[in-house]
């Protein structure tokens, strides 16, 4: 590998990362604004999501630049090949924070009962897995990968049970009804911010053994 492609991925490395930590900060403040039903915490995060839409951008525009000038094959091309797709799951969980965050503006004006018990340990499972998956492509980790790939069991767990206990109060407390629908997406927004950080473990598997596993059996 040439110093200047060395120089390039190492750039690029640290800009993923920058992109990672704006993601797991606008996640945590959405998930803390709709527990403290803090609307100016909302606010920051949906205005903070057009910095998420300009860095993978600018990401996507690096990787082009790279290939274009240094034409890598073998494992500097699937290196960046995954920056690509990370990039891209990275850019939608930042929109999952956003709609989140959107919510809980939303149910700030609304009668609502507290959410069920266990979002809370979703909500840190599933960053856990945000942060894991990032360190595993930086240190290139197929087996810490793994670890994020089968996190996900869990956090499937805590959706199913968080589902039906919500789906419950809607059919306990119909006047609930408009404040339940929020929280049921609220969930599923935690349970695909969660297969996000999937896509990207199985991503750093396929760029250190070279063999895609999206959507082989576990």
């Amino acid at each position: 590998m040439s110093i200047h492609l060395q120089r390039d991925l190492d750039n690029l490395q640290r800009q993923i990362l920058s992109l990672g930590g704006l993601v797991e900060a606008a996640i945590f403040k959405a998930t803390r604004a709709l527990r403290e039903r803090n609307v100016g915490l909302a606010q920051e995060v949906v205005e903070g999501d057009s910095q998420i839409d300009s860095e993978e951008n600018e990401i996507t525009e690096e990787c082009l630049k790279i290939l274009a000038l240094h034409q890598p094959v073998a494992g500097d091309l699937r290196r960046i090949a995954t920056a690509m797709m990370a990039v891209v799951d990275l850019e939608r969980m930042g929109d999952l924070a956003e709609e989140i965050a959107e919510r809980a503006v939303h149910m700030s004006h609304l009668q609502c009962t507290p959410f069920p018990e266990g979002l809370e340990t979703m909500t840190d499972l599933a960053l856990t897995m945000v942060r894991q998956a990032l360190n595993a492509f930086v240190s290139g980790d197929p087996d810490l990968a793994r670890r994020v790939i089968r996190m996900d069991d869990a956090v499937d767990d805590y959706n199913d049970k968080l589902i039906a206990k919500v789906t419950e109060t809607m059919r306990a407390q119909p006047e609930l009804i408009e404040c339940a629908l929020s929280q049921f997406s609220v969930v599923r927004h935690i349970e695909r911010i969660a297969d996000h950080a999937t896509n990207i473990a199985e991503d750093v598997c396929y760029q250190v053994e070279g063999q895609l596993i999206r959507h082989q059996p576990r």
